[in-house]
């Protein structure tokens, strides 16, 4: 097993209720801090698991059984260049670098933003080009996509978390090699 770390975005329950961190607490977020910031509830994560995807789509189900309405999770997979750099451990001046080809090539173009000072890319692509780069480890890549599945299926109709999720490691099996 392993441990992932990751947050949950949640709202609808009362922050000021007597049972509101014990109804997290029974309902298996024992392995969460919960905090309650700008109208919503944060519960941060350290959660063992087989995978990333078991323990994301088993943390939303217990969030989920407390009445709380799942809003997103996060780490949130569009980022700007100073979070790149601290994802991938380098500097922010080699990050630029790379996002305007002054070091390697088919960096990927930002999907945010575009036109402003501080554009933002996605995440799961970025992990990738750095990957495959021999940057960060396959492992990232997987945990970015599966947090950007886990938000897609979290905004659709369709919350069967842990078929959705297994389904996209699948399609990752391939990609990242």
């Amino acid at each position: 097993m392993k441990t992932f770390e990751f947050s949950i975005i949640a709202s609808g329950l009362d922050p000021e209720a007597d049972d509101f961190e014990s109804r997290f607490y029974d309902a298996g977020c024992d392995d969460a801090t919960i905090s309650f910031q700008k109208g919503h509830i944060i519960l941060d994560f350290a959660r063992d698991a087989e995978s990333i995807d078991e323990a994301v789509s088993s943390a939303i189900e217990a969030v989920s059984s407390t009445g709380a309405a799942v809003n997103r999770v996060e780490p949130d997979p569009l980022v700007n260049l100073s979070e790149i750099a601290s994802r991938v451990g380098m500097t922010r001046q080699a990050i630029t670098q790379y996002s305007k080809g002054q070091r390697g090539k088919d960096f990927p173009a930002p999907v945010v933003k575009i036109t402003t000072d501080s554009p933002l890319w996605d995440w799961p692509d970025v992990a990738l080009w750095f990957f495959r780069q021999g940057r960060i480890p396959r492992d990232a890549v997987i945990e970015a996509e599966v947090v950007k599945a886990a938000n897609r299926i979290l905004e659709s109709e369709d919350r069967d978390f842990s078929s959705g999720l297994k389904k996209r490691i699948a399609e990752l099996e391939s990609i990242a090699r």
